[in-house]
């Protein structure tokens, strides 16, 4: 047989293992690595271990090398293995569940007798360590369900009993590395040397299969990479997003609390936090009314009969909370389309009158479990900047394009850089195929015209359309879901939406879900830490802040103080009978952009000294001037986007 091998054909006269395959055409460096093996049979690509034997029928064998990504993951994968070998020597009671790769490493659950603590951590680590400079072998073998079943029942693994009964195959794969054998479909690296380069990181509670009602287990996350160049600087990344966690500044910046014995999940806003949420949708609210939104707000409640209609009911019902008045279930809204089709709905429509467009900052509820709720980036109520465009089918490329700016504009202003995802139909939708299909290629053409690289997001959409996911990147390099734009024939259908066209017949309008910043919980969390706490002059809580050297300039910086916020300027003023060295380091610890040092000589020639909270020191102003550069500082980011500064 014969089989294509980096673009040379291999001849093959015997069964032979895929590492032999590619050590005829790879050698030295190159070879050693590999860690497994992509190979085609007809379309399909199947990943293998290289000790696997080639398949007959294959006609292709691809390399896939440690530091690819999926050869990373292979890497980690195998180290979440090598993890559960370290702690089931350290802690033979202990009982394994699952081990996956997931983004940025790994993790692997336990049911042990004491959760593990950090502490714990280092010598579980020193016994990889051991694992892996004994290059031990990853072996493959298949067992029939029930020799499977006989021989983890005798362990006493009974979660694992757990997941081979849920298996439909009549076959099962197992990993033996050492001592330590795994229920595992792989593949896995050759040997366990390849995970010397690793680092367990936290621990964390985690109920099997994410469901409360199940047993609280242990949960070690870990990282691993192919050289220790890669590894530290993830770690200092890591480093770098804990000084930057938005709960940790919010906190010093006395931006918002939470009260988990009061309302686990949702925010309390504290006045300067408030201050920038405020400030934040003003410039919203403006922006949206200069490009042809109305702004309009629906209620909290509507009755269950309404959600019924919408589809709510029975595909998300899971994540709504309801509630019963005078004997008539109503759900709290967990969005803020139904209210929008509502208000279209309250008056007739003529082609004429369309784009409706409508703009909500609406206030929802979303039922998230307890063990993901985290900061602002995951919470139980929040702020939706919600928006539905309901336009004739000839409008909507031009409504999706104009969308597609405003996402734009918005990433320029704040620097973040954007990938896009077009998400398709889930299993669990509403609607007929032909109109999910006129959706889904009205959102792959506008991105196309907008010049825009995209992936398909298979089975992700929306119950009731397809949809474009925008995922910002931060200074840090990490992935947060933003913004969405979502198309749907269905639901103008399920509340008969109409307008009135040319011909003078009725017609269906197509409606467009859109959120651009999507929760403003979780955006304001993630400029917070874009910024590591240091928000943009012109969305600083307080722009200026006067510091006092004696009491004899109390009245002076108290004039000052009045006359820039007369000028527009968000000031304060620190009187207190502290050294002026203890008040700058507070200043710079609150972010203020603008330091403003009043002391005698300050008094007498009626201006400030100026310091910036970079450290550096701009020299004596006058209030007029330090007006002049903090508007000019606020204008800045506006000068290279389609968005304007207009806040004074």
């Amino acid at each position: 047989m014969n089989v294509q091998v980096e673009g040379q054909t291999v001849e093959l006269t015997s069964e032979i293992s895929l590492a032999e395959v590619l050590q005829k055409v790879l050698s030295g460096k190159k070879f050693k690595a590999l860690v497994a093996a992509k190979v085609r049979i007809g379309d399909d690509l199947k990943l293998m271990d290289l000790s696997a034997t080639l398949p007959e029928s294959a006609q292709e064998v691809l390399p896939v090398a440690a530091d690819s990504p999926e050869g990373l993951e292979i890497v980690r994968h195998s180290t979440s293995h090598v993890m559960a070998c370290a702690v089931k020597h350290l802690y033979p009671k202990a009982k394994v569940t699952i081990g996956p790769a997931i983004a940025t490493g790994f993790y692997y659950d336990f049911d042990v007798e004491r959760p593990f603590s950090s502490e714990d951590l280092a010598a579980i680590e020193a016994e990889m360590k051991n694992i892996a400079e004994q290059k031990t072998p990853f072996v493959r073998s298949e067992l029939s369900k029930a020799e499977a079943l006989e021989r983890f029942r005798a362990l006493g693994e009974t979660y694992k009993v757990e997941l081979i009964e849920n298996i439909p195959a009549e076959t099962v794969s197992l990993y033996t590395c050492g001592d330590f054998t795994d229920l595992c479909r792989g593949p896995h690296v050759p040997h366990t040397g390849f995970t010397r380069v690793a680092k367990l990181l936290s621990v964390a509670g985690a109920y099997w299969h994410g469901d409360e009602h199940n047993p609280m287990l242990s949960r070690i996350y870990g990282t691993a990479f192919t050289d220790e160049k890669a590894l530290n600087s993830y770690l200092k990344q890591i480093e770098e997003a804990k000084r930057r966690d938005h709960r940790k500044l919010g906190k010093e910046l006395d931006f918002f609390m939470f009260r988990e014995d009061v309302a686990p999940g949702m925010v309390f806003w504290l006045p300067r936090g408030m201050l920038v949420r405020t400030i934040l949708e003003d410039f919203w609210r403006r922006e949206h009314l200069k490009r042809g939104y109305d702004i309009v707000q629906g209620p909290q409640l509507l009755r269950a009969e309404t959600w019924q209609r919408s589809g709510h009911y029975d595909h998300y019902r899971q994540n709504m909370y309801f509630t019963e008045i005078d004997e008539n279930q109503y759900g709290i809204k967990p969005m803020n389309c139904v209210g929008h089709m509502l208000i279209y709905n309250n008056a007739l429509r003529s082609y004429r009158d369309l784009p409706q467009r409508y703009f909500e900052l609406g206030v929802v509820h979303r039922h998230e479990k307890s063990g993901v709720l985290h900061g602002l980036l995951r919470v139980r109520q929040f702020t939706q900047d919600d928006a539905h465009i309901l336009c004739t089918p000839e409008q909507l490329e031009g409504e999706i394009l104009d969308v597609i700016r405003l996402i734009h504009d918005l990433m320029a202003l704040f620097n973040f850089s954007y990938r896009v995802m077009i998400s398709t139909r889930p299993e669990d939708s509403i609607g007929t195929d032909e109109a999910w299909e006129l959706a889904t290629n009205a959102l792959i053409q506008a991105v196309s015209r907008a010049g825009l690289e995209y992936v398909i997001n298979e089975g992700d959409g929306a119950f009731y359309g397809p949809k474009i996911d925008v995922v910002l990147l931060d200074c840090l390099g990490r992935e947060w879901q933003c913004s969405t734009i979502q198309v749907d024939f269905t639901l103008p259908e399920r509340f008969d939406l109409g307008y009135i066209g040319q011909d003078g017949e009725r017609h269906r309008p197509v409606m467009v879900h859109r959120a651009i910043m999507g929760s403003l919980e979780r955006f304001i969390g993630v400029l917070i830490e874009q910024f590591a706490g240091a928000l943009p002059v012109w969305l600083a809580p307080e722009q200026a802040r006067l510091l006092t050297v004696t009491d004899a300039a109390e009245s002076e910086a108290l004039a000052m103080r009045d006359n820039l916020r007369k000028l527009g300027i968000r000031a304060e003023a620190d009187l207190r009978n502290e050294k002026l060295g203890f008040k700058i380091r507070e200043a710079q610890v609150a972010k203020i952009p603008y330091m403003l040092v009043v002391g005698e000589k300050e008094v007498q020639e009626h201006a400030c000294n100026v310091r910036l909270r970079s450290g550096e020191n701009v020299g004596l102003k006058s209030v007029e001037e330090i007006a002049a550069m903090i508007r000019a500082d606020a204008e800045e980011p506006f000068k290279k986007g389609g968005m304007c500064y207009s806040f004074a």
